[in-house]
């Protein structure tokens, strides 16, 4: 962007600005983290990932070899000198902070180790980056679940009040909170002791994509029921999430993070990245449509037993994005789950999961926003 404020006109997800990058993710063991990682590859970035092992057998991160490609290491978030340590050795120019608890479910089993690793690991970057002198632009990432549940069929605007009934989502707004308090009190450009760095948080809807593994997860459960002929047991069938491909909030992450770079101190705030009403569907018409992605051998049902609590409607606003920085969905619901449904069968058949990935980003940098 040679230095020059970017516009919606012109901006977009740029080889010529992410060449040579020096960029931070935290959590790159993760399902999002890895289809980052392998996209900012593609980019020429240069990658360092710091996150613990990865969590699932099969992973992402292992079957299509991110660690081949990207600088990885093995640590916890939760640990700040380790934190201070690896940021400080690879002087980053760029941070992607992405490293969570990332299931409702599991938050209920562990409340404390999900408010240490999303409220103490996000205040544990944020503290290294206070006194780093290399970093230009950091995007948090949280969660669509960090609002609090009053807005009825309202979709929820970035300034909506923050809550949350379960671990998660609680751990998600303070997550917010404390991103907001660092921003305020050491990353604002009218503060004479303020560093070049600009933070924002991103708060992206429910995302599918090929290579997620998470149990507790609604299409990697249907990818196992469907592929062992089982009944998938749906745990709040008549929930409504903003469904949308692992692709598009990701290329909002690069979008605001150019921006940032860019020095454009109005990015500096909470985003949104959601998908259309269109996007806005139940679990069970979700899996209703994927199993008719996926062909014979599709069953499910209600679960006998609800699960824990979880919102039973979430609906974002992301006209924020949409106009500040010309991001929109870029693949229709039904494409998206074309797209995920055949990466798991080709998976399932012995394909390679790298090749996999290479293919669905050349297909998504060259479909036309929806």
């Amino acid at each position: 962007m040679d230095g020059r404020k970017g516009s919606v006109e012109d901006l977009e997800v740029s080889p010529a600005f992410w060449q040579g990058k020096k960029v931070f993710i935290t959590g790159h063991t993760g399902f999002k983290g890895s289809w980052l990682s392998l996209w900012l590859v593609r980019l020429g970035a240069d990658v360092t990932g710091y996150a613990l092992p990865a969590a699932t057998h099969p992973s992402l991160y292992r079957d299509a070899a991110v660690a081949r490609d990207v600088r990885s290491i093995e640590a916890d978030v939760r640990d700040f000198e380790q934190v201070r340590a690896a940021l400080s050795a690879q002087r980053p120019e760029v941070v992607v902070h992405m490293a969570a608890e990332a299931l409702v479910p599991e938050s209920y089993l562990r409340p404390l180790e999900t408010y240490a690793t999303n409220v103490l690991g996000t205040a544990n970057v944020l503290e290294v980056l206070r006194t780093n002198s290399t970093v230009r632009a950091t995007v948090i990432v949280t969660s669509d679940k960090c609002y609090r549940l009053d807005a009825g069929d309202r979709r929820c605007r970035e300034d909506d009040a923050l809550g949350g009934h379960d671990p998660y989502s609680a751990s998600k707004a303070c997550a917010e909170i404390v991103s907001a308090a660092y921003r305020e009190s050491f990353f604002t450009a009218s503060r004479a002791d303020a560093t070049s760095t600009l933070i924002a948080t991103a708060r992206a809807g429910n995302v599918i994509g090929g290579g997620d593994w998470a149990a507790h997860r609604l299409i990697p459960d249907a990818v196992a029921a469907f592929r062992d002929q089982r009944v998938l047991a749906l745990r709040n069938p008549a929930a409504i999430r903003p469904w949308q491909h692992v692709l598009d909030p990701l290329r909002g992450y690069l979008l605001l993070a150019q921006r940032l770079f860019d020095a454009d101190a109005r990015c500096a705030r909470a985003w949104n990245f959601g998908p259309p009403p269109s996007h806005e569907v139940s679990v069970e018409s979700l899996v209703r449509d994927f199993a008719q992605a996926w062909g014979s051998g599709a069953r499910w049902e209600a679960a006998a037993v609800p699960g824990p609590f979880e919102a039973p409607a979430l609906r974002l606003s992301s006209r924020r994005a949409n106009e500040t920085l010309g991001w929109n969905v870029r693949l229709p619901l039904a494409r998206a789950l074309e797209e995920t449904a055949q990466w798991y069968r080709a998976y399932v058949s012995g394909a390679d999961a790298r090749a996999l990935v290479d293919a669905h980003i050349d297909r998504f940098e060259g479909a036309r926003t929806a």
